[in-house]
């Protein structure tokens, strides 16, 4: 087979077998044509079938920056610090870190494989695509709410934060829930203004954001056992350690009490998928993404843990702390150790990493949004997918994300529960976009994946194995309500799986009657060849995003 040449330079094909990555172009034993020189990036993407539009800007370490800093350990172990105090106390949620951070490296080491086979900005989106079984990949990657949902829960936290901050400041001052929402709207929009910057500029910005996050925990590990205006400064090691600090909050019994637990993990360790994401701005991308993502989650666990057992240590009163008057969690236990001056600038120290985390998970959110758009998934994609030609970003997709957050804000005014439950979705939605890839790796695509540079070897399996089992299993577990029977009601109902199951189900439903006709998954845009059913005549066909392959048939 070949192809004829062009005055550009002369054309040849591009095997991807040969550069060790799974493609879109398996499925037709086809391959792209190129006619320029290409670097090593270029060359795996477009044997992945997209061009290049974004500048590689990115080093490993801006990459690992950007997911480190949605990670956010200290902020988001504060965002969701009612959960692992509340549903198991002190022991419950010290065993807890360690035992759901073990089970949440199986996730991310395969993940960070198929990173490396792939890396594409639609990420798990993209794998899920090529790994289903012909026919079933648009229907296994029309998932995408839980990148979705991150800038909101995080949006909310920071806000809820800033008042409660503005509160302690000024006791007389009362939170109203439109207060919350114009905070967050603002939020939102300086946020935009920030992260629709080129993609240099966005690396810096995560680099200090890292930085910020790293020195705040320092700060907070240290400071709360050392300045404690308690007597005793401490718990006892049997109340951090043993059964008598597992302090079941809940109406279940303390065993899945401590389950329940979790959230609070799973929820902190969300982030690492960002340099999936990142991995068509970034330089050697199928080896930098992958060691990104497998260094996010293990510094997470490694970081977070001290955290968890200086709150242990350091909390003295869990009711006051997880339903006080502050409504804020992380406020009230800074006040409760450090007291009210010191403790408010702990607090304050917490808000400025948070917003750290908004910024990685706008990013992240963008990009996602983008990928989708590129390959016309979302309505108004022709204009989602376009890339700034001043920044190299995609600036439409950052503004459009922001919107769908705005939008999801709007579920404060139903209950504190029903907004809560943006933490739940955005745990269940990732961990199951993060699933869905991994277990096609090993049923349907287990004698098609082709690995990359960076992977698991004779581990790969039983890794995949264990992620999936951890996932299927926990899912469930974080839809249920602290209450039951007769004490369950509208306030305290925990509303995860009517918003995650009726939004998956409008997905669901949307793509059944309209989308299934159109949506075919990845789409194509770079020059590749078209196979002919009853020739071995080749045609080097151009592509672009909005146009369907034309065969020629001799």
């Amino acid at each position: 087979m070949s192809v004829s040449s062009a005055p550009g330079g002369r054309r040849h094909t591009v095997d991807e077998s040969a550069l060790g990555v799974t493609s879109i172009f398996q499925k037709n034993n086809d391959h792209a044509v190129v006619d320029h020189d290409m670097d090593a990036d270029e060359e795996i993407l477009v044997s992945l079938g997209y061009k290049q539009e974004f500048k590689r800007d990115f080093s490993i370490w801006s990459c690992f920056s950007v997911s480190f800093s949605i990670l956010g350990i200290l902020p988001s172990i504060a965002s969701t610090l009612s959960y692992n105090l509340a549903y198991s106390g002190q022991a419950g949620s010290v065993w807890g870190w360690i035992v759901a951070s073990i089970l949440i490296q199986f996730v991310a080491l395969s993940m960070a494989e198929l990173c490396s086979s792939m890396p594409t900005a639609g990420g798990l989106y993209y794998a899920a695509a090529v790994l289903a079984p012909d026919g079933w990949g648009p229907l296994a990657s029309w998932n995408f709410i839980g990148q979705l949902t991150g800038p909101v829960s995080v949006g909310y936290a920071l806000a809820y934060m800033i008042l409660t901050a503005a509160a302690i400041g000024n006791p007389e001052y009362v939170i109203q829930t439109w207060h919350i929402y114009l905070t967050l709207l603002l939020i939102l929009f300086v946020s935009g203004l920030i992260t629709m910057q080129a993609t240099k500029i966005i690396g810096w910005i995560n680099v200090v954001g890292t930085w910020v996050n790293l020195i705040a925990l320092i700060i907070f590990v240290i400071w709360l056992p050392v300045g404690s205006v308690n007597t005793p400064k401490t718990n006892p090691n049997s109340v951090v350690w043993t059964g008598e600090g597992l302090v079941n909050g809940t109406e279940w019994p303390s065993g899945f009490a401590f389950i329940m637990g979790f959230l609070s993990v799973i929820w902190t360790m969300s982030g690492y998928d960002a340099s999936f994401h990142l991995s068509e701005e970034c330089s050697n991308a199928n080896v930098a993404a992958p060691r990104a993502i497998v260094m996010t989650a293990q510094l997470g666990f490694y970081l977070g843990f001290p955290v968890i057992l200086v709150i242990a240590y350091t909390v003295m009163n869990i009711p006051d702390v997880v339903a006080g008057n502050l409504g804020q969690p992380m406020g009230a236990l800074c006040l409760q150790v450090l007291g009210p001056k010191a403790g408010l600038a702990m607090f304050c120290i917490n808000i400025v990493a948070q917003y750290a985390v908004e910024l990685g998970c706008i990013i992240a959110g963008s990009r996602v949004i983008y990928a989708y758009s590129r390959d016309g998934a979302l309505p108004g994609s022709r204009w989602w997918k376009k890339v700034n030609n001043y920044t190299k970003t995609p600036v439409n997709a950052l503004w459009f994300d922001l919107a769908i957050n705005a939008l999801l804000g709007l579920l404060m005014f139903a209950s504190p529960v029903a907004i809560g439950a943006v933490f739940s979705i955005g745990a269940i939605a990732q961990y199951v976009a993060f699933t869905i890839p991994i277990a096609l790796r090993l049923t349907a695509a287990k004698n098609k994946f082709r690995p990359g540079p960076w992977n698991l070897g004779r581990w790969s399996k039983p890794c995949g194995y264990i992620a999936c089992t951890w996932v299927v299993f926990i899912i469930p577990v974080l839809c249920f309500p602290a209450t039951k029977g007769g004490d369950l009601n509208a306030l305290n109902m925990n509303y995860t799986c009517v918003v995650y199951g009726g939004v998956m189900t409008c997905a669901l439903l949307w793509y059944a009657i309209d989308a299934r006709k159109w949506f075919k998954g990845p789409k194509i845009n770079v020059e590749h060849l078209i196979h002919g059913q009853d020739t071995d005549d080749i045609e080097a066909v151009m592509v672009d995003g909005d146009s369907e392959p034309k065969k020629r048939m001799e």
